[in-house]
């Protein structure tokens, strides 16, 4: 299952090498200015009850990481990279990004606890609101889609976008699921993405057979989290 979940979430969009991450401290958050969009992050202090930080599987809190992005818009991309992290760095390069790994622990044999991350990606003026609508639109077109594993298993894909039903400029729900084509096991991605200003605010949720709850929970915490330091 762990290999699945990694495997959709792809690798992190802020992923680098620890000793190329910025020195910590004052100064380092008047040089850098990633450093002052990651203290807008979800910390040990802002996470909701029963939540905690992941720093194994999701590269956690790094900055200004160097990414290699793709010369093929959201509007184009492969359906099969909307469950993928990193599309966003990918194929709508952010002026400034940071993310963090969270994750609550299953609590008894029913509950499947909750993995993914949360992200802030900054654009330049105007650029924001384009991704949104981008992503809605490749949403509309991969609303039914085919895929396959590394070992050549097939999956069937579906999309579908909600609302968010989140105060903000735009906000949308975007919900994935890959299925086993003898009607086994499925997996459910369920993204948020908030717009404030030229901030897209992403926490994404990867869990087997049904969405949960918790991504809601996370969200505003995020949001709560985002505006304090943002000021809005």
């Amino acid at each position: 299952m762990v290999g699945v979940v990694l495997a959709v979430l792809g690798v992190s969009a802020c992923s680098a090498d620890p000793q190329g991450r910025p020195a910590t401290g004052a100064a380092s958050d008047r040089t850098h200015p990633q450093a002052r969009l990651r203290e807008g992050l979800l910390t040990l202090d802002r996470l909701p009850q029963g939540f905690q930080l992941n720093t194994a599987d999701v590269n956690s809190t790094t900055t200004g990481a160097p990414h290699t992005p793709s010369a093929v818009s959201i509007a184009s991309m492969p359906c099969s990279e909307l469950g993928v992290e990193s599309f966003m760095t990918a194929h709508a390069h952010p002026v400034e990004d940071a993310a963090v790994g969270v994750e609550r622990t299953p609590v008894g044999d029913d509950d499947m606890g909750w993995f993914g991350q949360e992200s802030l990606d900054r654009y330049a003026p105007g650029q924001a609101a384009e991704v949104m609508a981008a992503i809605r639109g490749v949403a509309g077109r991969c609303a039914s889609s085919t895929d396959t594993l590394a070992d050549g298993t097939p999956l069937r894909d579906t999309a579908s976008v909600t609302a968010a039903g989140v105060a903000a400029d735009d906000s949308l729900l975007l919900h994935l699921t890959s299925a086993f084509p003898d009607g086994g096991q499925q997996f459910v991605n369920e993204t948020a993405f908030v717009r404030m200003g030229d901030v897209i605010l992403m926490v994404q949720h990867v869990v087997e057979d049904h969405p949960s709850s918790d991504t809601e929970t996370v969200l505003s915490a995020a949001m709560t989290a985002y505006r304090s330091t943002a000021g809005g």
